[in-house]
């Protein structure tokens, strides 16, 4: 078991830098001021946040332990942050010793990464990665999950660990704003112009009808009640996958969003009409950045576009906030793209330890993703042949 008083990094690892460990969530509930003050001093997302990862921790895998690498300069100043989780595994009765970042799962973290000071990242990470590799075999994957394409962190793991495994993950659509352009400037450079407004004119003259915006810590329940509830309409609607599912998924964004509005963070808009709530969209601001995570509407009110309308009230909100990007993150589903017109990518990397269980972890994976891939191939041909058959049977009746 790794234990933290080996993740001390001497002289011979990074002559400049500390390196510890906090390895309990009890422990990381005390780091919260040190922590956001690192987030605001660095250029990592906003799912590193200590808002976002401590709920992570107890409300979606309590069975994963906090592995926090901590990065202090000679004055003790916190310059760095490697916020990992331990975790067993056991695959094919062999147990897989797991490291992965904290908020890896369930939550749609995109974006996770060292959090480092601006222009350290490269000094950080290789401090963190140096340690990790001196206790190789103490541990048999490391993965990081969804880094953004060109983080610091992929070639400095190149560097300290040679052999890296990358592989794409998500593609995440976003537009950059440009500083004091008018919204109806911004407009004109969208696919939905001319339906959004014919369908922000009409709403507007019905009774009732307003957007809610709350940011405020206390003011929470009643916005999050409609979110829950429009959001699984809106996915049971559309036949896919809920985004949040599940009692514990909830009751982290209850809390996720009730310390992101402490930080003055958090966004949630909700459109009313008549008094009823028909669309909400959950939003965190990050920098200079809307982050746009998530939305619900009525199915009722889908052919009035309450969606579409409230999304372009978000622009909006964005463009008068003085906000310079707006992320969409994660998918590329249709209507990011008319409102949107640049994408990136996130990645994954992964390391294997000094033995042999990083190796079968990934052998393990491979076989199984063959065999479900197979199995799809085999059900698609039947539906095919069924499908053949039965155009055959019609053709000859007619």
């Amino acid at each position: 078991m790794i234990r933290e008083d080996e993740l001390r990094s001497g002289p011979q690892v990074a002559p400049r830098l500390d390196v510890a460990a906090v390895g309990s969530a009890s422990e990381m509930s005390g780091m919260r001021a040190e922590w956001d003050a690192l987030l605001d001093a660095s250029t990592a997302g906003p799912f590193n946040a200590w808002e976002w990862l401590y709920p992570w921790c107890r409300r979606i895998s309590p069975d994963v332990r906090p592995l926090v690498l901590t990065a202090r300069d000679r004055l003790g100043t916190l310059v760095g942050l490697l916020p990992l989780g331990l975790e067993h595994r056991w695959v094919n009765g062999v147990r897989v010793r797991r490291l992965g970042f904290l908020g890896e799962t369930h939550v749609g973290s995109d974006y996770l990464d060292v959090v480092a000071r601006k222009g350290r990242e490269a000094e950080v990470g290789r401090a963190f990665f140096q340690v990790l590799n001196g206790l190789r075999d103490e541990w048999d994957v490391l993965d990081l999950t969804d880094l953004r394409e060109g983080s610091v962190t992929l070639g400095v793991a190149r560097e300290v660990f040679g052999e890296v495994r990358q592989t794409e993950r998500y593609v995440c659509p976003y537009e950059t704003l440009v500083p004091g352009e008018p919204f109806d400037a911004f407009l004109k450079r969208t696919g939905r112009r001319d339906n959004y407004l014919r369908r922000r004119k009409w709403l507007e003259k019905q009774d009732g009808y307003r957007i809610e915006r709350t940011e405020a810590p206390g003011a929470l329940a009643g916005p999050m009640t409609d979110f829950f509830r429009l959001h699984a309409l809106r996915w049971s609607s559309d036949g896919g996958s809920q985004g949040i599912k599940g009692a514990g998924v909830e009751a982290f964004h209850r809390d996720a969003t009730q310390l992101l509005a402490e930080r003055g963070r958090l966004r949630m808009y909700t459109m009313k009409v008549g008094g009823q709530a028909v669309a909400s969209v959950y939003g965190i601001v990050h920098g200079s950045s809307f982050v746009y995570f998530q939305s619900g509407y009525d199915p009722a009110w889908r052919n009035r576009s309450v969606g579409l309308v409230l999304v372009g009230e978000t622009f909006k909100d964005a463009i008068e906030m003085g906000l310079t990007e707006y992320d969409f993150l994660r998918g590329t589903e249709s209507y990011k793209a008319d409102w949107v017109t640049k994408q990136r990518q996130t990645v994954s990397l992964r390391v294997h330890g000094a033995g042999m269980g990083g190796a079968w972890f990934t052998r393990s994976e491979e076989l199984a993703r063959q065999t479900r891939n197979a199995v799809k191939r085999v059900l698609s041909d039947e539906l095919v042949e069924k499908v053949r058959r039965l155009r055959r049977r019609k053709a000859a009746v007619h």
